[in-house]
């Protein structure tokens, strides 16, 4: 969807959320957009491509905001609609002889999916904005504090962040190799140990 926004919207703006894959930021750098990570959370989002004006915007659990031009007109206005993407994929594959094929060419990194520390009402928010303040992320070359604690690494992520609707701590993990994504989860595991040790960690 990037790619193909930026050649009609070139410089623009392509939000995506915390949670999202680390391949997002080179791919629309390199297809001449502007990338921009944010809050998870549909309203959140909206918020933001309001505020700058982006032409798309997505989150790893689906929701699509197309918010582009063609030809000096607008093509949608900035909300998430199932069928829409779905209808602007078709779009996209539909030029080339094999779809797959381009698909298959996209990055693609070792990951897990969403998983969930479960806690009392409060808590998540509490502990996360501890670690927020005394955590030590070794080996980390960058600690994104806009919605929980997004660390990045040479050779990978990791993300906790409390739930916007349920008394979880959301966490998810991607890496360049199975042996980078559990040295990644171990440093989180012992992190968050450390500071809340009575929580069942779901690895």
């Amino acid at each position: 969807f990037a790619e193909d926004v930026l050649a009609n919207n070139p410089d623009a703006s392509i939000i995506f959320d915390v949670k999202s894959t680390r391949n997002l930021t080179p791919w629309i750098n390199e297809k001449g957009g502007q990338a921009v990570m944010w809050k998870t959370g549909h309203s959140l989002v909206k918020a933001k491509i309001k505020e700058i004006d982006a032409a798309l915007a997505g989150e790893m659990s689906g929701h699509i905001f197309f918010n582009d031009n063609k030809q000096g007109k607008k093509r949608w206005y900035g909300f998430d609609d199932g069928l829409y993407s779905g209808a602007r994929l078709l779009e996209i594959l539909s030029r080339f002889p094999n779809p797959s094929e381009i698909l298959n060419n996209l990055p693609d990194s070792v990951s897990t999916p969403e998983q969930h520390i479960h806690m009392k009402e409060g808590e998540p928010h509490t502990l996360i904005r501890q670690l927020q303040k005394t955590a030590d992320f070794a080996g980390a070359t960058e600690v994104i504090t806009i919605d929980g604690l997004r660390v990045e690494y040479p050779d990978g992520f990791g993300l906790m962040r409390p739930s916007n609707t349920t008394p979880v701590i959301v966490l998810r993990f991607e890496a360049d190799s199975e042996a980078a994504l559990a040295r990644i989860q171990a440093q989180f595991k012992e992190i968050i140990w450390e500071a809340a040790p009575h929580v069942a960690i779901p690895f």
